[in-house]
């Protein structure tokens, strides 16, 4: 139940476990910046956040790299996290999430954050890439520049992606901006999602390509604008067949390219 609170300044391989019940942790005075400078803890992360209640603002996480590739400003392993006001930057993930059966209770909630230029360039690490966790929430935060791999990809139960700007603009090379392989129940609302010339795919949203695995599949991408620069044109959305339902309503598209889905209601 206690409040840490950071004074902004650099800290440079100040890496850590947080395993506490419940904790507040902010930068105060403006962003504290804590830059990996090669270190991680538990070869994971700046920081892990396990099995508790956290709310972190006013951090910044730069850098993140480890020998596997998929390193990450925060690793978060079970409990219930909320992020605000966080820039992740420069890292191979910007959060990444535990996976599995035992995790279906936690929550991961991100609030006017920042995530730009993550990704190894291999297309395995993401701007955010969430496990088999129980819901994302993710409001009001910018994502770019991704490095191959996606924006944001999420296996979550529940999906909740609210105005956002998710745009891998000039020198991006993201290859989804949003990817929900699994299905769940997803809305996507009032977000400004655009794709670069240089992307490495051409779908901007992808919804079940790795089979559904839950018991209800149901997709509402509802009052977003899409962008697609990509020359030879692509998907707005990609969704496998088998969706329990999907709803499009007050979408404005721009540049060339079309829904693929069959389960649109």
């Amino acid at each position: 139940g206690d409040t840490v609170e950071i004074v902004a300044a650099e800290y440079r391989g100040d890496v850590a476990v947080w395993s506490q019940r419940r904790l507040t942790i902010r930068g105060v005075g403006g962003n504290a910046r804590l830059v990996a400078d090669g270190r991680s803890a538990e070869g994971k992360a700046i920081w892990v956040i396990r099995n508790g209640e956290f709310d972190v603002s006013n951090i910044d996480f730069i850098g993140a790299r480890v020998e596997d590739r998929n390193g990450a400003g925060i690793r978060f392993e079970n409990g219930h996290l909320t992020v605000r006001h966080c820039l992740f930057w420069a890292g191979e993930n910007g959060i990444l999430t535990t996976s599995g059966p035992e995790f279906s209770q936690a929550r991961l909630e991100i609030e006017s954050s920042e995530f730009g230029y993550n990704g190894h360039g291999d297309g395995q690490s993401h701007g955010i890439y969430v496990g088999g966790i129980g819901s994302l929430r993710v409001t009001g935060s910018y994502f770019h520049h991704g490095n191959v791999g996606h924006l944001i990809k999420s296996r979550a139960a529940i999906n909740e992606i609210y105005y956002n700007r998710i745009t891998d603009e000039p020198g991006g090379r993201a290859s989804y901006e949003i990817d929900l392989p699994n299905g769940g129940i997803a809305a996507i609302v009032g977000n400004i999602i655009q794709q670069s010339r240089d992307t490495e795919n051409s779908t901007l949203i992808s919804f079940g390509p790795e089979g559904y695995t839950r018991a209800e599949n149901r997709l509402f991408l509802m009052s977003n604008t899409l962008v697609n620069e990509l020359s030879t044109g692509g998907a707005f959305l990609r969704a496998a067949p088998g969706a329990s339902s999907i709803v499009l309503a007050n979408n404005v598209t721009s540049g060339p390219g079309r829904y693929h889905t069959s389960d649109v209601t």
